[in-house]
């Protein structure tokens, strides 16, 4: 497998003045250990400054920490935003990085990762440790225990719960590791100013400025499904889970000048809580650089001006593949508000009604892939074609011939979707875009893509669009958003809606 983009490598320079700066748009990009105090910091920390003899810089905390600092209680390192950097392209650490985030360390040794990204266990340790200075269980232990320190400061979970949502099954494990690493045992962290008042928790989330949380809700809020979704103006809202055991979550601004914004969840199974809250990380498109993408972007003076006009614009993903999948089939040849339409239908008819609400608004689970496959779909108002598309998809999802693994490439993906009777490019790449939040993913055959590129009354070619685009890699997806936004203000209404063109 071709590798897409480089791996990133640290600019010592750059991270100095970062670091003398305390310049936000470098957060969670690089650490700074201070060898006098064995402390390692982000580069937002509103400690003294150290002595530049003093300071080394590593690319991850895993790295840090397997150098023998530990967090600083401070600037909190676990609530850096992600450096996606490292997961960009087919790179072999960056597939076995996206594995180990979606949690198959957790339950699988080291070897299986190996396998999955098609080396041996020795060759990805290597890797990772001339990558990232650390081995892939080193780095799978450091994100546990970043988020169990964050829980224990945030919130008011019983530490034995807390050894469980940071995924260890021992608590006796959980005090040695914690104590390891940050030389203080769980229970002298806690603190939880920020919890809450019912059986909810309250976390925070940071990102690195500019974020446009506003656009990113409207955008969701013109898709959100009734009984599954809330979107207003100022937060999201979902239901998650299962009938027996749903969960539900919101996510806010956070209340002050900090770049970060609160997530209010009620996560019935602890186990499942940092998988959660890496989910709607990723849907919200929070470990994005937007120094990377705008560098990338602004090669054209049209995606210049987008970028001046909205440098905070990010990627919205979705909370399920499945999901998306139907929604994208729904949405092929017909306007937003219809595709919504249509698939409130399905979640009424065909989703799974929850015992009671849990929250306002919020009643109803996604109809999985077996309750769609063999659906009466026509009595619903969906034409024929697009019926047998999505009971198609169900069960091409329910027998593996597609599927939404992190780890394939981009071009995989797009050829096994195809490949099924009723999706074509533009369906694929939507797919690629908020199903896996594919940073690259392109449906150039879109009209109003094509459209909005031309700057006119003209309109590109799908092969001109894919052209033009070629500059805008690896982050065509984020072009498209941009060029969909501008497409949707008043002086420029679209005179026609999204259309997937099939050959």
């Amino acid at each position: 497998m071709s590798e897409a983009a480089p791996l990133p490598t640290l600019d010592l320079q750059a991270c100095e003045r970062a670091r003398l700066s305390r310049d936000a748009r470098f957060d969670g990009l690089f650490f700074i250990a201070v060898r006098s105090t064995g402390i390692y910091c982000r580069p937002v920390c509103p400690a003294p400054t150290a002595k530049s003899v003093n300071v080394r810089f590593y690319a991850t905390a895993a790295a840090a920490e397997a150098a023998g600092f530990r967090p600083c209680l401070r600037c909190r390192p676990e609530l850096a935003p992600g450096n996606d950097a490292w997961q960009r392209g087919d790179h072999v650490v960056t597939r076995a990085l996206k594995l180990i985030e979606g949690g198959l360390l957790q339950e699988q040794p080291v070897e299986e990762l190996a396998r999955r990204v098609g080396v041996g266990a020795r060759q990805l340790r290597r890797l990772f440790v001339e990558r990232l200075g650390a081995p892939p269980i080193d780095v799978h232990t450091t994100r546990r225990l970043l988020f169990a320190k964050q829980l224990l400061t945030e919130t008011r979970m019983p530490v034995t719960d807390v050894a469980l949502a940071s995924g260890f099954g021992s608590l006796r494990r959980f005090n040695a590791a914690f104590a390891q690493a940050n030389r203080i045992q769980p229970r002298e962290l806690r603190r939880h100013p920020h919890a809450g008042n019912d059986d909810s928790l309250s976390l925070k989330l940071s990102y690195r400025p500019p974020y446009d949380f506003g656009a990113m809700l409207a955008f969701l809020r013109g898709r959100a499904l009734p009984g599954i979704e809330c979107v207003d103006e100022t937060g999201y809202a979902r239901v998650f889970g299962t009938p027996q055991a749903p969960g539900w979550l919101r996510l806010s601004a956070w209340s002050g000048d900090e770049h970060a914004l609160r997530l209010q969840l009620h996560c019935p199974q602890p186990a499942q809580m940092l998988t959660v809250v890496t989910r709607i990380r990723r849907m919200f498109d929070l470990d994005a650089d937007p120094q990377a993408i705008g560098a990338a972007l602004q090669t054209t003076p049209q995606m210049k001006a987008l970028l001046r006009k909205r440098p905070g614009l990010r990627l919205p993903g979705s909370w399920d593949g499945f999901e998306v999948a139907v929604r994208a089939i729904l949405g092929q040849q017909v306007s937003v508000a219809a595709a919504r339409t249509l698939a409130s239908r399905i979640v009424q008819r065909y989703g799974v009604a929850l015992p009671v609400s849990i929250a306002p608004g919020l009643e109803r689970l996604f109809p999985g892939p077996e309750a769609l496959a063999d659906a009466d779909l026509r009595s619903l108002g969906i034409i024929t074609a697009r019926a047998e598309t999505i009971r198609g998809v169900a069960r091409a999802v329910l027998d593996g011939r597609v599927d939404f693994r992190v780890e394939q490439s981009l071009d995989e993906f797009v050829e096994r979707w195809v490949a099924l009777p009723g999706i074509g490019e533009w369906t694929a790449h939507y797919m690629a875009m908020r199903g896996l939040s594919h940073p690259d993913a392109f449906p150039a055959a879109d009209l109003i893509l094509r459209r909005a590129a031309a700057e006119g009354d003209s309109l590109l070619s799908t092969r001109a669009l894919t052209n033009l685009a070629e500059a805008w890699r690896p982050w065509r997806a984020y072009s498209v958003m941009h060029l969909w936004r501008s497409m949707s203000e008043p002086a420029k209404r679209p005179r026609a809606t999204r259309k997937e063109v099939t050959a």
